[in-house]
């Protein structure tokens, strides 16, 4: 392991420079660590084993390290509580069954978490393995929008992740920005997903830590059954906040905007957003009406209209660019195989969106699970309906799926509603008739 004599930073052993400053680098253990008087922490040796190097972040619930693991001698990360959230038992016990929780699924695509330990200064430590990129949340900062290519290896990646979590009955319910990492190599991104100690655990026994009616997650990416605190809030919450992502990677702004908590709620709650292509339109890369037509599934209000699965959405998140095959293809296709399959289909699905059907508005669109009406404009098949071309022919794996991709169908006339107001008439006509002969009698 290297070590920057600047700003210490830790590297691989196969690293030359610090990125950062240029400085050559040198073995570790003949950097010394620069102590710091506003944290008595660094340099220390924690837990007995991990050796503090420098502050990475610091946030509402706790800080974050770098540290060496010097039994094991690895780069890790140490999150460690703030005093004050330590002494809260709700608090401490979530920050504990986040070890246990990521203790329990497979880590290439969500955080490696190593090990939880008292401190001695009387806090808690989470160690995790140490990860070389940026937060989602940086990036998108910093370029406003995300490539098509990159967006749908990133999202086939947390879809990936995120379906073995909800095989096991536990929701993220935090999903945002700030909890998708991006750890940039030749071939693209490598996600992992951050920070499950807001999760909630669907299984039978499993401990309740949350009241109900108390709503948990960042309320720009709150499912409106997570905005009411309804504990029947299952893994399609989690749909609903990657769309959510989607949404803010191709725009460069959340679908649902307020000036607080409150107004946010209240807007996903009442609201549609706009489509995404039509508040994109000025974007770069530019974002086909075929995306609107799957967001808005994915938008619904009511649970069981909505995608079913992570998994299910990143596969119509790649077919609205024009892409075959499905989610598990894509997480680990090279980004420039994928932009070359794009850029050879987004052309074609850049034109208008079809002109809605004729309808009578008197009597509205069929609100069962099998057509549902687009607040975009266009209805949608949801479960069971038929393909379409070049649509995944396969269902996605997952607890329950989609079983079919988005098709626009044609609205039928509605022909029962128009039975029975012709019934009706009949029988009042006859009525009249029949009244008419008893008085003539």
């Amino acid at each position: 392991m290297k070590a920057c004599p600047v700003c210490g930073r830790l590297y691989p052993d196969d690293a030359g420079f610090c990125p950062e400053d240029g400085t050559q680098l040198l073995r570790a253990t003949e950097v010394p660590v620069h102590s710091d008087s506003q944290d008595r922490r660094i340099g220390q040796l924690m837990c007995g084993r991990y050796q503090i190097r420098r502050v990475v972040a610091d946030g509402g619930m706790g800080r974050v390290y770098e540290a060496i693991d010097m039994q094991e001698r690895r780069h890790v990360a140490l999150k460690i509580l703030h005093p004050d959230v330590a002494l809260d038992a709700v608090a401490l016990e979530r920050f504990k069954r986040e070890f246990e929780v990521s203790r329990q699924l497979p880590h290439h695509h969500i955080v490696d978490v190593l090990d939880f330990q008292p401190t001695h200064d009387g806090s808690y430590a989470l160690v995790m393995e140490f990860l070389y990129g940026e937060e989602l949340r940086a990036m998108l900062r910093r370029e406003h929008v995300m490539a098509p290519d990159r967006l749908v290896r990133v999202v086939s990646q947390v879809a990936i992740a995120l379906d073995e979590a909800h095989n096991r009955e536990l929701v993220h319910r935090d999903l945002k920005p700030e909890n998708i990492f991006l750890c940039q190599t030749s071939d693209g991104d490598i996600v992992k997903i951050l920070d499950f100690g807001s999760v909630k655990d669907k299984t039978w026994n499993a401990k309740k830590l949350t009241v109900m009616g108390t709503t948990i997650g960042s309320p720009f990416y709150m499912a409106p059954e997570q905005a009411q605190g309804l504990d029947t809030l299952d893994h399609r919450a989690d749909v609903w906040a990657l769309a959510a992502i989607i949404y803010e990677c191709v725009t460069g702004q959340v679908p649902f905007m307020g000036s607080n908590g409150p107004s946010i709620l209240l807007e996903i709650l009442t609201k549609e957003p706009a489509p995404p292509s039509t508040v994109g339109r000025a974007s770069a890369y530019g974002i086909p009406p075929t995306l609107d037509r799957v967001l808005a599934q994915a938008f619904r209000k009511h649970a069981a209209q909505r995608i079913a699965t992570v998994g299910a959405l990143a596969d119509a998140v790649g077919a609205a660019y024009g892409l075959e095959g499905s989610h598990r293809e894509w997480g680990h296709a090279s980004q420039a195989v994928l932009a070359d399959r794009i850029r050879r289909t987004l052309p074609g699905l850049m034109v208008a969106a079809p002109p809605r059907a004729a309808a009578d508005e008197f009597f509205g669109v069929a609100g069962s699970l099998d057509v549902v009406e687009d607040p975009f404009g266009t209805p949608v098949a949801s479960i069971g309906a038929p393909a379409a071309q070049g649509w995944p022919k396969e269902a996605p794996s997952g607890p329950s799926v989609v079983e079919e991709p988005l098709v626009v169908p044609t609205r039928p006339f509605p022909i029962g509603p128009m039975l029975a107001v012709l019934v009706g008439m009949g029988a009042l006509g006859l009525g009249i008739l029949v009244a008419w002969l008893v008085l003539r009698a």
